[in-house]
């Protein structure tokens, strides 16, 4: 079998308080493959990014790991120290965030940048690298790289800072990409060149890619694989087509339910009521059951933990039994998921 490019077995991240610690990510695992597209999704605060950040050791203190494991085809990281890490990041680990300008410095030009970090990670000359850098932007449809390579970042569009982005975290030809709501301060149609861009880079070059983000579009359009997070702990993960067309976990129907579809008649879109609980309330066994159409008493006492429904697995206490079904005995409570007024 193939090792995975990442392996997170058990994660923990927590913050100490003076009232005891938040656990911000609670003991979820999961692997991407090389070349495969794994994306995370869930609601503000659900622990997407803390993952994310915490995978590639950038963590803001006072929040750590304190439980679990990270793997890089095999090998640990989650235990090195900080110039380890650092010298790991960019080279095998590339990284794409959310607003590009957080990447690029406003003071260098582009190519300044793509040589640097090119040169950083491997053993090219100035004018090898400054080749690479040239090629690299070409790859990712900046035009005229010969040219733009010596522009500054303000010099570009949005769009086309995402590109250079990419094309940074693709300097050294790393296994893993990890983009952070890439798309997200991008137009629409910006947003769709993004990510075929990626679909394709992510082709091209074998390299496996964790996908954040809350927006269900992108997901369905570009991952093969879906995690849906909530407060923390994954609610589902499975094939992203089985996880959209045949959301298990009450959390993701609702999801689902209120994406719109240009295929429905309805007028209102479904509703999940209530809120993503905050760290000092999670409430006692499944965090979703305060919130959840289906919820009994056991939901209310103990956590499930994941369990494999087909090829999806679903922490859900609906299908603990050995046929991997809803428990016919499920009484839902009153709450129930309703359209948005």
């Amino acid at each position: 079998m193939t090792v995975p490019v990442l392996s997170v077995r058990d994660l923990v991240v927590q913050f100490p308080t003076r009232r005891g610690a938040l656990t911000a990510v609670d003991r979820i695992s999961f692997d991407i493959a090389p070349g495969e597209v794994l994306g995370v999704v869930g609601e503000s605060g659900a622990g997407k990014s803390m993952t994310g950040t915490a995978v590639i050791g950038l963590l803001e203190p006072p929040g750590r790991i304190t439980g679990g494991e990270v793997l890089l085809k095999g090998e640990r990281i989650d235990n090195l120290d900080a110039e380890s890490m650092r010298r790991l990041r960019g080279k095998r680990i590339g990284m794409v965030f959310q607003d590009p300008l957080t990447s690029l410095n406003p003071l260098y030009t582009v190519g300044e940048q793509l040589i640097e970090t090119i040169r950083t990670h491997t053993s090219l000359t100035h004018a090898q690298a400054r080749t690479r850098a040239i090629d690299l932007l070409t790859e990712v449809g900046i035009p005229a790289p010969d040219k733009r390579i010596d522009n500054y970042p303000h010099q570009f569009s949005g769009g086309m800072r995402q590109r250079v982005v990419l094309a940074l975290a693709l300097c050294a030809e790393p296994e893993l990409v990890i983009a952070d709501e890439p798309t997200t301060a991008l137009d629409v149609s910006v947003q769709a060149q993004i990510i075929s861009l990626l679909k394709k880079l992510c082709k091209d070059h074998g390299t496996a890619v964790m996908l954040i983000t809350h927006d269900m579009g992108v997901i369905a359009e570009t991952a093969d694989r879906v995690a849906v997070m909530y407060a923390g702990r994954i609610a589902e993960i499975g094939p992203v087509q089985d996880v959209i067309k045949r959301a298990r976990h009450p959390y993701t129907e609702g999801l689902m339910g209120s994406i719109p579809s240009l295929d429905s008649d309805s007028e209102r879109l479904v509703q999940i009521p209530g809120s993503m609980p905050r760290l000092t309330a999670i409430p006692r066994g499944c965090a979703f059951n305060p919130r959840c159409p289906k919820v009994f008493d056991r939901c209310r006492v103990e956590r499930p933990d994941p369990i494999a429904v087909g090829a999806t697995s679903v922490a859900c206490w609906l299908y603990d039994n050995a046929g991997g079904s809803v428990l016919a005995d499920a009484a839902p409570a009153s709450t129930e998921m309703r359209p948005a007024s």
